[in-house]
């Protein structure tokens, strides 16, 4: 499992490199923190959005500001069933070279049942570059560009390599944490690992 992850990361980090959006624009916490999640997500999957709106802001509070998780987004849009999962992941990406991948994600998650039926969510998509107060122009230009697209695929692939089957699922350590589970349950898995992680030796 852990080599399959390396693919993932090595897949995101040379394509982000080449589109100069390095990994980092999607990823929150302290580079120093014990433990990484990596979050493989679809922008357009419903329990995905019930991670991002009802979960995460705990995550986040409780372990990502304390510098105890170090948390990365992995797109893994999932076109057979949530055919405009790609143009809002590109929206996303594209927002990153002007370091607002977080804000877009959370808008579009957000706003996810206005955009997820519509046969064009272009014009939708394009109204949240104001809304995130982004240059329209650069903007358009790359939700154009086929590399944009390409990361994305290259992100999903390496997803499925690590062993993800559905959305959302969660790297955590080795092992793979799958769907939108209870704060609960999450406090108890990031809990124990952190234990483990910074136990003093004997």
């Amino acid at each position: 499992m852990r080599c399959w992850l390396v693919v993932v990361l090595v897949a995101a980090a040379g394509l982000a490199e080449a589109q100069n959006v390095p990994l980092a624009a999607r990823t929150k916490g302290s580079p120093t923190a014990p433990i990484v999640v990596y979050e493989m997500s679809d922008f357009q999957c419903p329990f995905c959005r019930r991670h991002a709106i009802e979960v995460f802001p705990t995550l986040e509070r409780e372990y990502i500001r304390t510098g105890k998780v170090r948390w990365v987004f992995i797109n893994y849009p999932l076109t057979s069933i949530h055919p405009n999962a790609v143009p809002a992941a590109a929206l996303a990406m594209c927002a990153a070279h002007h370091n607002k991948f977080w804000p877009a994600h959370d808008l579009l998650f957000q706003h996810q049942e206005v955009w997820a039926p519509l046969k064009n969510p272009a014009p939708f998509l394009l109204s949240l570059v104001d809304s995130l107060r982004l240059p329209k122009a650069p903007m358009t230009a790359c939700l154009q560009r086929s590399e944009t697209v390409a990361q994305i695929k290259s992100d999903a692939d390496g997803a499925v390599k690590s062993g993800a089957q559905s959305t959302p699922t969660f790297y955590v350590e080795g092992a793979l944490v799958v769907g939108a589970q209870p704060p609960q349950l999450v406090r108890m898995v990031l809990d124990s690992i952190y234990r483990a992680k910074t136990a003093k030796k004997p």
